[in-house]
């Protein structure tokens, strides 16, 4: 049967790549490795009918036979049944904003990406021009500011309803009052909305005029040759891409504290922080290019024929592939360009000087195109409201169609019927969104004020609603729920493993020289010649203990990316800050600076336990023994770490043996099958996995001159492939992966944020499902979940296999739907495969888990799990994170909360709100989360209700008087009634709470209650329109037949009545008095009482239209 479904066509794209990679190693001969690796990536057949079989979600069938296979056509019906809805309710929507985006298509047409060659000081060879390089973040300009206000305001149905009102009123037939009466309230909603828009413009042009203003050094041919020029073009104002040639004068952006350290580097090569990039707040180290170091001055740079070549712009900032090309050498000096040899826009050159070529500027930079304009969020409580608010439109076109009908369709009725439309137009109150408006923004000065959660800042003032409606919370782990704090605690040789309370014992191994040393530190002094392969024909004998430990705590210390940094005595701008005679290089001045800070705890452990890394540059690195001794490498190659290959690696050359080593370093799912073959490896990574340790494996491999030589030839060679160099490259080091030896496991705790086990049990029993989503490995995320007490000891947890096809993904999650209650681990490999081919299945599956954990997800991934979730449950999601990395899933994410952590504070910039810490999380939610809900359902119902009882009154004054389209009341009584008479009153039900803080901080089960949105909802909706109905009704006719003797006086007799019963029903509906709650009641019944005094006349004035409509009843009660 299965052959028979029609599916559609599988594709892999690793199918490609490996494709690719056994094409270059089929390629590269017997010499080169190509047998071992083209098993590796043999490609496996697929099996058909596993693979077109669709996923089964009925136990009985997969028991049973075949027939009973079936797929899950919900998905698709709901999306027809949504798809109408749209087209029903949001086709003006649809068309406004296709329009729209037509024409700026027509009006900014994208320009094509393409390679570009960038000649040295010969800007008119270049072929791709730059483009301006000014960076835009400005949603407006002079011209399209007011019409672009206006348009997002009255694109919504609210506002749109109340401009065809308050423009009907110029027209003389169709006037019923004043006209400051409908102009004021619109007037001063679109005045605070412009205000507030021009505001956030001004700021957003500030910002970009301060980037923009950026100045840098420009090397010129008019002045001369050693000396710089410095005339600034507009160009290099703010460049991205620099192309390293070399040293220059610090950089106008740097700042002046970026130079108070000096790490031990040489000239061709500088430190940058990317921290307003990707978030990461380590140094990273960036080289030059080898044959610009070679010219005896600045100036010689414009006399030698060079160019770069360089890939199109793209947005991937954390790699880059280019060719520096020398012509007038012989023969042409070619030189490959990578990501070691970028400087991005928006990076600080932390330490050394900067001297390029830029290569990308403006639109094109990697800041700007990975620069998302976060969506406009728009909170449950106000998409409500919205419907309720066109059901009082569809209330209010049906009254107005039965006045009509009831009055006989006498003369020009559809002059009636927008008569009474504008009547009834109080029905839909336009103080609704105003008081909503100034509601949130008190919510929000409330958090901001809470001394409990102290530095949380509220940067989206438009849904603090939303923290009270949250289902899923969606977090990161690295910074978030840990310290990324990292402590070195496990050392593992395969038969002894020594933790924190061990390690005076390496220390003592260190101390004494191992044998193997001594041996060959003599056999080097008495022969000159280094024994290179000594390694290769010696036997294999066991090692002892004090020797491993040497081997395993060296190779820690050598292989990794850490710089020794040392601050200067000099002050900033100082050429005596480079002096080496005002270094202090005492262990007391110095620090560490590296990408990953797992790396500074390694190089940390190694300077605690005796080994200290006291130097190094480009070309080498020092180390002091125990002993004192100075013990020097030659680097020879750099493998630096990537998340495909998942390992470092590293080959130096020990100047006293001369001795050429490989070290690498890497997770355990890599390295396992590179090393030689053990049986405590897998074993062990479990251990400590399941103790919350981050685990490395480290293995090195002795190379003799030759290999190197081979090797490093073929390295160099794929270096300066344009095309498919990544899978070159790593080709041909793949090739030194084999049976390397196994030196240790290493074990780093990554400490728990304070009271993150309390805040996530308090948000489980509120109701809320955690998903921790990290780029960690899946063994380190488990133990995190379970330290945490994400998962529960007690709790099962299903970790879902790896799966590279649809088959395999078919079958994993079938065997997963037989699981119940039970926590989800996958991979974000797998997650990509399952979200191709069963989306909405495994989407089904995950939200019936009570926790799931996503490793190795990608920043892309983690933003598409959120928008899954909003797509298939509806429910809301809130987003946490502390990186560069969540900034995406905190975009993607109806509510998103940041925390300023070490990884810098993109994070908490993107982010709607912004905690310090994540037990702040908890208060947040818990009390101001259901505050603000709460609060706003009550004031949005009673402010429709205000609306609604006028109206109710109006329509009875109409009926009674023979459905005559004359308003009740007129000007000054309208707008003192929605303002200065009830205003106060009503807006203090801000202050208003149900539980006290301590009480929904002590019984999280309450925030159930507030998911499920009873408290705004049709239900409460009708609750409050009957309460209006029979408010107005006794109102208007108790007015009309107890005081039928002084008929003249009902209009100030109901309209007192009415501002009475408002001030009461506040009152009534207040569940905690707040001493402010006293004074708007007592100053609004003041402000009115004291205006009775000049509403006479309109009361008067009034009076006019009600006797004479009391002539026409008592007329037409004569006639009868």
């Amino acid at each position: 049967m299965a052959d028979q479904i029609p599916l559609y066509p599988v594709r892999s794209a690793a199918a490609a790549a490996h494709r690719k990679r056994a094409a270059y190693y089929s390629a590269a001969g017997p010499g080169s490795g190509a047998e071992w690796p083209s098993s590796r990536y043999q490609l496996e057949d697929e099996s058909a009918h596993l693979d077109e079989m669709p996923l089964m979600m009925s136990e009985e069938g997969f028991e049973n036979d075949e027939s009973d296979y079936h797929t899950l056509p919900r998905a698709r019906t709901a999306r027809r049944r949504r798809g109408l809805e749209r087209f029903v309710c949001g086709g003006w929507k649809l068309l406004c904003a296709s329009c729209c985006d037509w024409l700026v298509n027509i009006c900014q047409r994208k320009r094509e990406l393409k390679a570009r060659t960038v000649w040295l000081g010969c800007p008119e060879k270049c072929e791709e021009k730059h483009p301006r390089n000014s960076i835009k973040n400005q949603k407006y300009n002079i011209f399209t500011f007011i019409p672009g206000v206006l348009y997002e305001q009255f694109k919504f149905f609210l506002n749109l309803y109340f401009l065809v009102v308050s423009c009907s009123q110029f027209v003389p037939a169709l006037k019923i009052g004043y006209l400051y009466t409908y102009w004021a309230p619109l007037g001063f909603v679109l005045a605070v909305t412009i205000m507030r828009e021009a505001i956030d413009e001004f700021r957003r042009f500030q910002r970009d005029k301060e980037v923009n203003s950026q100045l840098y050094s420009k090397l010129t041919v008019r002045e001369s040759k050693n000396s710089i020029g410095h005339g600034i073009s507009e160009d290099v104002r703010k460049s991205s891409g620099l192309f390293y040639c070399g040293p220059l004068a610090p950089r106008g952006s740097g700042g002046s504290q970026s130079w108070q350290k000096r790490p031990l580097h040489s000239a061709s090569s500088c430190f940058i922080r990317t921290d307003q990039l990707d978030g990461e707040t380590d140094w990273k180290l960036k080289v030059a290019v080898s044959c610009t170091q070679r010219l005896p001055a600045l100036g010689d740079l414009f006399s030698i024929s060079a160019y770069v070549y360089a890939q199109k712009p793209q947005l991937d900032i954390h790699s880059f592939e280019g060719t520096f090309t020398r012509e007038d050498s012989d023969p042409p000096i070619h030189e490959s360009l990578s990501i070691e040899n970028t400087l991005w826009a928006n990076t600080i050159v932390a330490s050394g000087t900067v001297i390029g070529v830029v290569i990308y500027t403006g639109k094109e930079t990697r800041s700007v195109m990975n620069t998302s304009n976060p969506k406009n969020k728009v909170g449950l409580l106000d998409l409500e409201l919205n419907q309720l608010t066109k059901a009082l439109f569809v209330a209010l076109v049906a009254l107005s169609v039965v006045m009509v009908t009831l009055q006989g369709f006498v003369g020009p009725w559809y002059r009636s019927l927008f008569r009474f439309l504008l009547l009834f137009s109080y029905i839909i109150p336009i103080s609704l969104r105003v008081n909503l408006d100034m509601g949130k923004a008190a919510y929000g000065w409330m958090i901001m004020k809470d001394e409990s959660i102290p530095g949380t800042v509220v940067r989206t003032s438009t849904i603090p609603e939303e923290l009270g409606r949250l289902v899923y919370l969606l977090t990161d782990k690295t910074g978030t729920l840990t310290q990324n704090e990292m402590v070195f605690k496990r050392l593992h040789l395969g038969t002894v493993s020594y933790g924190a309370d061990t390690m005076d014992e390496i220390q003592g191994h260190l101390r004494n020289p191992c044998p193997q040393m001594q041996s060959q530190a003599g056999g080097n002094n008495a022969s000159s010649t280094p024994p290179r392969k000594a390694q290769s024909s010696a036997p294999k004998v066991r090692k002892s203990v004090s020797s491993r430990v040497h081997e395993a705590v060296k190779a820690i210390a050598l292989c990794h990316n850490v710089s020794p940094v040392y601050e200067s005595r000099a002050g900033v701008g100082g050429e005596a800050e480079y002096a080496e005679a005002d270094q202090d290089f005492s262990d007391g001045n110095r620090t560490y600076q590296a990408a990953s800070p797992d790396e500074v705890a390694l190089v940390q452990w190694t300077e605690s336990v005796g080994l200290t890394l006291v130097s190094r540059d480009l070309g080498s690195m020092q180390l002091r023994t125990p002993s004192g001794q100075i013990q020097t490498y030659c680097i020879l190659q750099m493998f630096p770490f990537t998340s495909e290959s998942k390992r470092m690696g590293v080959i130096v050359r020990d100047e006293s043996t001369a001795e050429i080593t490989f070290y690498m370093k890497g997770a355990d799912v890599a390295m396992s099958s590179v090393v030689q073959y053990n049986d405590w490896l897998e074993e062990e990574c479990g251990n400590m996995a399941r103790e919350g340790l981050r685990t490395l494996v480290v293995a090195k491999r002795a190379l003799t001159e030759e290999q190197y030589q081979d090797f490093e030839s073929r390295y160099s060679q794929a270096k300066l492939s344009i095309h498919d160099r990544a899978l070159k490259v790593a080709a041909v080091v793949e090739s030194l992966e084999r049976q390397m030896e196994l030196l240790c496991l290493t074990g780093v705790e990554d400490r728990l944020q304070a009271d993150v086990r309390p805040t996530l049990e308090l948000l489980r029993n509120a109701g809320i499902k955690i998903w921790m989503l990290t780029g960690d490995k899946l063994e380190t995320a488990t133990c995190i979940a379970k330290s945490s007490h994400l998962v529960s000891r007690t709790q099962d947890i299903h970790i879902f296999r790896p799966v590279t096809n649809r088959g395999e993904a078919h079958l994993e999650l079938n065997a997963f739907r037989r699981k119940h209650d039970c926590a989800l681990v996958i991979s974000g490999d797998s997650l990509e495969v399952c979200l191709k081919y069963y989306e909405h299945e495994l989407a089904e599956l995950a939200c019936q888990c009570p926790a799931v954990v996503c490793c190795r997800c990608s920043p892309t991934q983690k933003a598409r799990i959120a928008k899954l979730l909003q797509h298939h449950t509806g429910k809301r999601t809130c987003a946490v994170g502390d990186g560069g990395n969540d900034v995406s899933m905190i975009q993607a994410a109806d509510c998103g909360i940041g925390i300023e952590g070490k990884e810098g504070r993109q994070a908490s910039l993107a982010a709607d709100f912004s905690v310090t810490q994540f037990r702040h999380i908890g208060r947040l939610l818990m009390v101001h989360g259901r505050s603000s809900y709460k609060r706003s359902a009550a004031l949005g119902q009673f402010v429709m209700h205000r609306g609604l009882i006028i109206s109710t009154m109006q329509a009875v004054f109409s009926s009674v008087f023979y459905f005559a389209s004359v308003p009740l009341y007129q000007g000054f009584l309208m707008v003192g009634y929605a303002t200065i008479y009830t205003m106060f009153p009503v807006f203090s039900l801000v202050l208003d709470q149900d539980v006290k803080p301590e009480t929904a901080m002590l019984y999280p089960e309450l925030y159930k209650d507030l998911t499920k949105g009873r408290s705004l909802s049709f239900k409460t909706f009708l609750v409050w329109v009957l309460i209006s109905i029979y408010q107005g009704g006794i109102l208007m006719y108790g007015a009309l037949l107890l005081f039928e003797s002084e008929f003249v006086h009902v209009l100030a007799i109901s309209f007192t009545a009415l501002i009475l019963t408002e001030l009461l029903m506040v009152a009534l509906t207040i569940r905690t008095w707040h001493w402010l709650m006293a004074v708007a009641e007592v100053l609004s019944l003041g402000c009115y009482v004291a205006s009775l005094a000049f509403l006479n006349e309109y009361f008067d004035h009034s009076k006019t239209h009600v006797r004479t409509l009391h002539d026409t009843k008592s007329l037409f009660s004569w006639k009868d």
